[in-house]
């Protein structure tokens, strides 16, 4: 057997295809475009390049991106004032403050900023109204990489309802909001996480098993019942040669790209596992171009909310 490789990249352009007369439209009665406001704090690249990805995307989609910048210096203060300029801004009907967020700015600094953010503009869905919303299955922003997977899973034509689904984390992020929005499909769902004993065992028991730990190869073919649907959340790179190697094999076009750059980013899915999955999400272009999609999907939807409130 041999995994059906779900293209996340062409999934994403087609949501953002379907975004774009919404703009539009949007744009025509409102006399503006819709507007998101992101801020980034730091100069860490990695936040950078998805920062970069997201002003693109919205801006080739017809939203107005407002980019504020804070220097590594800056105070958690300084950041919350931003948030609130943000949220008084008749302009701007999104806020996404990019995570994560400077050490420096102390323990529980992003936990500051959801609780501060709007939850009318909330478009990342991690304020505890938005949770508490997404809780009670009636969510108009829910957090972008989970719905992110439930479009994708929709649009492949995978049942949910019915289905064992196992998410392997329990992030605020991503594993529980994604345990939320499986259940409110009629999907019968575990969720695991460090302490749960016999983790390929359960895992083995998946129609659907979602991955988001952080664990580079993880979720091995040890994991996975044949012909499963696995969707790999993980986003790690790899510096490290023999590890690489590990993953693809020597002679692989992975160690080829490896070589070149010095470093590779990949999953938390072992690529041995598409020996056995029936569907199988890449790393890159499987979940990542979903998330930012759906970011533009849920600022169109607060424009809108906040229109019809007006």
């Amino acid at each position: 057997m041999s995994a059906r490789i779900i293209d996340g990249t062409f999934i994403a352009s087609q949501i953002r295809q379907s975004v774009s007369p919404g703009v539009a439209a949007f744009t025509a009665r409102a006399g503006r475009p819709p507007c998101l406001g992101i801020v980034l704090v730091g100069e860490d690249p990695a936040s950078g390049t998805y920062v970069r990805n997201k002003v693109k995307a919205g801006t080739e989609s017809g939203l107005h991106v407002d980019l504020r910048r804070l220097s590594s210096s800056a105070s958690l203060d300084e950041l919350l004032a931003v948030v609130r300029e943000l949220n008084a801004s008749d302009r701007h009907d999104g806020i996404l403050v990019q995570a994560p967020l400077p050490a420096a700015l102390g323990r529980g600094a992003a936990q500051q900023v959801f609780d501060t953010i709007d939850p009318a503009k909330d478009v990342d869905g991690f304020s505890p109204v938005s949770v508490g919303r997404l809780v009670q299955g009636r969510a108009l922003l829910a957090p972008c990489t989970p719905s992110g997977v439930i479009e994708m899973l929709d649009r492949c034509g995978i049942t949910m309802s019915g289905a064992r689904a196992v998410v392997i984390g329990r992030s605020e992020i991503v594993g529980k909001p994604m345990a939320m929005l499986l259940l409110q499909r009629d999907a019968t769902v575990t969720v695991c996480h460090s302490k749960t004993p016999d983790l390929p065992g359960v895992g083995r028991d998946a129609d659907i098993l979602v991955a988001a730990i952080g664990r580079a190869g993880f979720v091995t073919r040890d994991f996975v019942k044949p012909g499963a649907t696995v969707i790999d959340v993980g986003i790690n790179r790899v510096t490290d040669a023999s590890t690489a190697e590990g993953l693809f094999g020597a002679s692989s076009a992975r160690m080829a790209d490896f070589a070149k750059r010095g470093s590779l980013v990949v999953g938390d899915v072992h690529p041995n596992v598409a020996e056995v999955a029936g569907a199988l999400t890449p790393v890159p272009g499987g979940v990542g171009p979903l998330t930012i999609a759906m970011l533009l999907k849920n600022t169109l939807a607060a424009a809108e909310a906040r229109a019809k409130s007006s």
